[in-house]
């Protein structure tokens, strides 16, 4: 069944945008892998950008970033049974931060 055209957008209604997505990746032991995040429920998933100003907006000027097709991140990511894309995410946290303890915390002994 063909999908029904809409008044305001001349193309059928896609899931996805066409065309490559900006996707962020990070160093790896073999050069560079795609960076995976957590959806706000805790489910894995892929992330790609529509453009360069939305992926620094998101996530900062210095994210290293490689252009894919989304066919191609699915293809990446799902033998990590990762079944999710998420495309032009509006909010990241940032990484959690090591934090040092001050005060050890005391030992009950029993002698």
């Amino acid at each position: 069944m063909a999908q029904p055209l809409h008044d305001d957008d001349p193309e059928p209604a896609d899931r996805f945008p066409a065309g490559p997505l900006y996707v962020p990746v990070r160093p790896g032991p073999s050069g560079f892998v795609a960076r995976l995040f957590r959806t706000p429920l805790g489910d894995r998933t892929a992330v790609g950008f529509t453009s360069v100003p939305r992926l620094t907006a998101t996530l900062g000027p210095d994210q290293a970033w490689i252009r894919l097709a989304e066919p191609a991140l699915r293809a990446l990511t799902a033998p990590l049974g990762i079944t999710t894309v998420t495309v032009d995410p509006q909010f990241s946290a940032p990484a959690p931060a090591p934090v040092e303890a001050t005060n050890p915390v005391p030992t009950l002994r029993i002698a």
